[in-house]
């Protein structure tokens, strides 16, 4: 079993990656990472700049977003974590950031269209973009409502978290997880980067149209399928 100190250097190495994959400016992002052998998560603390952030900063919170170890205030999105974690058993860790491609798209209330195949080499279909939230759900537990947004537009689309592991919220910014800290950091900084190529091919071809079917199913299903042949 891991102990919270483990928990706290594995979210702080992951936070750290924010910053160097340009994800992140000044304080906007945090990274969690979830032990639910020990019914907690670890997040950066609120409001740290990451140059000033260290281990023994990081705080840990159990899954009601109450902290259990730690002087300083979690994220503010830390119930936004909190119930990602309770209702999908198979993360293992989440990347809110507000980088600039992706956000665009957020604010812009657009899904991202599948182009092209380093797309579908992550996704056999759009990032979905949540509906921006209503007047009583911001007024209310903001940050707990923002986990139910997503969660509600996952149900609606009828889409799987484990498939999908990347979403934007209109209005506001995207959120990306994964089974582990790097594949949850690895998604945010695809989605960023898919987020500028769509951008670009509209910007180049406003008439550009989404990728075919037979592209989508070959690049996914080489990666992805029963048959995967790509990596080593």
């Amino acid at each position: 079993m891991a102990t919270y100190k483990q928990i706290k250097q594995v979210a702080y190495d992951a936070n750290m990656q924010l910053p160097k994959l340009g994800l992140v400016t000044f304080t906007f992002g945090n990274v969690s990472v979830v032990d639910r052998s020990l019914g907690v998560f670890a997040i950066k603390p609120s409001g740290i700049p990451y140059d000033a952030l260290s281990t023994e900063k990081i705080v840990v919170v159990d899954f009601d977003g109450t902290v259990v170890e730690g002087k300083l205030r979690p994220s503010s999105d830390t119930q936004t974590h909190a119930i990602l974690y309770k209702n999908w058993e198979d993360i293992g860790s989440i990347v809110h950031t507000h980088s600039t491609y992706a956000t665009a798209w957020a604010q812009a209330q657009r899904d991202i269209p599948i182009f092209g195949t380093t797309h579908a080499d992550h996704l056999a279909g759009d990032v979905p973009c949540a509906p921006p939230m209503s007047d009583k759900m911001i007024e209310g537990n903001y940050e707990f409502e923002t986990g139910v947004q997503i969660m509600n537009c996952f149900k609606e689309r009828n889409l799987d978290y484990r498939e999908v592991e990347m979403v934007l919220v209109g209005n506001h910014a995207p959120f990306a997880w994964g089974k582990t800290p790097s594949s949850a950091v690895y998604n945010a900084a695809v989605l960023e980067e898919i987020a500028k190529m769509a951008h670009l091919t509209l910007q180049i071809n406003p008439a550009a149209v989404r990728l075919k079917e037979s592209l989508i199913k070959k690049h996914f299903e080489r990666k992805h399928g029963p048959d995967s042949y790509y990596g080593q």
